[in-house]
């Protein structure tokens, strides 16, 4: 005899949907793009400011050697890359490893009114600050109003 499946039945005191939307989780997080564990590639979240001379661009890179990140600009693209590799020896004498390695990398198109040519990096404390200056024809211009006579 065939039952019909029915979510929010209970069996064992227990509803069958918690096992369900978990399972559905691991399904679409996979789904999702790798999470830069196990030395895979991985797309940090990034905070994006606007101000009257530009754009600032935010990535938190914590445990990076600076000369390792990449930043370049190519057909109105900026994309920034770098990797933080694992201890040699972390697997051997780990009892867990949460933390991600593995490449970092990021891409942005520009808008029109960035200037390309005068973008500017900056690696502190664990966060990359991308400098995104407007071109001069972009910017806010105050008009002096004339007084006739």
């Amino acid at each position: 005899m065939q039952t019909r499946f029915n979510p929010f039945e209970l069996r064992n005191g227990a509803a069958v949907v918690g096992p369900l939307m978990r399972d559905f989780d691991f399904l679409f997080h996979g789904l999702a793009g790798p999470t830069g564990r196990h030395g895979t590639s991985f797309a940090p979240p990034a905070d994006i400011f606007e101000t009257q001379a530009g754009l600032t661009l935010q990535v938190d890179l914590p445990g990076h050697d600076p000369k390792t990140i990449e930043v370049k600009v190519e057909q109105g693209v900026l994309t920034f890359r770098s990797e933080r590799k694992a201890e040699p020896n972390a697997k051997e004498n780990a009892r867990r490893l949460e933390r991600g390695f593995g490449v970092y990398t990021r891409s942005f198109t520009l808008p029109d009114t960035v200037d390309a040519t005068k973008v500017e990096a900056r690696y502190e404390q664990g966060v990359l600050t991308l400098t995104l200056p407007r071109k001069e024809e972009s910017k806010p211009r105050v008009i002096e109003v004339k007084v006739q006579g």
